[in-house]
Parts: structure tokens; sequence; C-alpha cells
């Protein structure tokens, strides 16, 4: 498959153009519908809400989150690939709510998929 996958953040006006996928488990503050502009809502694979509330986006403990939420998303092959699928065109974005974007887990999501991808 010859699918680019970016991230964004959903407060982020210059979004790129693409299948545009929100990938939290809660909606973002502030975000409407209309202006989301979404094609899909995958909060079946973000991470579980025991996972999230632990992790509280705190840089110290990204580490020990990474692989938590790789071990989740293990467990879920089956639904990643179907999400996949159901992607019409090559580039996929993984929007996302979180503030820091070197801290937040569309990063490992992305890496994740991107790996599935190539097998």
């Amino acid at each position: 498959m010859n699918q680019k996958i970016f991230i964004q953040h959903i407060y982020a006006d210059n979004s790129p153009e693409g299948y545009r996928v929100l990938v939290d488990r809660l909606w973002p503050r502030g975000i409407s519908k209309d202006r989301a502009s979404l094609d899909d809502w995958w909060k079946d694979i973000a991470p579980s809400t025991v996972l999230r509330q632990w992790f509280g986006h705190q840089e110290d403990k990204f580490d020990e989150f990474r692989r938590s939420y790789l071990q989740e998303l293990s467990e879920h092959k089956d639904k990643l690939r179907e999400h996949l699928s159901e992607v019409p065109d090559k580039k996929l974005i993984l929007l996302y709510g979180a503030k820091n974007p070197t801290c937040n887990h569309a990063l490992i999501l992305k890496e994740h998929l991107e790996s599935l991808l190539e097998k």
C-alpha cells in the first residue's frame, strides 16, 4: 500500500487535504462537527480511558505510555487493518486534540500504522 500518513492538531487551521480522522476517544473541546470536517472518528483505537488518565500528557511518563499503548494497539490489529482499508485516499490525516505536539498518542499511532502498511 502506498498510503501517506500525517498527524495534525485538530485546532490548526492549515490542515492538509486528505482523509481526516479524529483519533481521540473524547471529542475535542470547542470544535464543532462542521469545523472538524471529519471523514471518520476512530475512537475505538485511541488509548483506553485508564491509560489516558494515568498518562495525563506528562512527558516523563511518555516512554511507559508508549509501551502500554503499543500493547493495546497490538490487541486491535484486525480493527486497525479494517480502518486502513476504508481510507479511500492515499493521504490519511490523523487528528488529535492534545496540546503537546511531541508527546501524544497520535505520534505512536502514526508509526504503528506505518509499520502495518509495510507488511
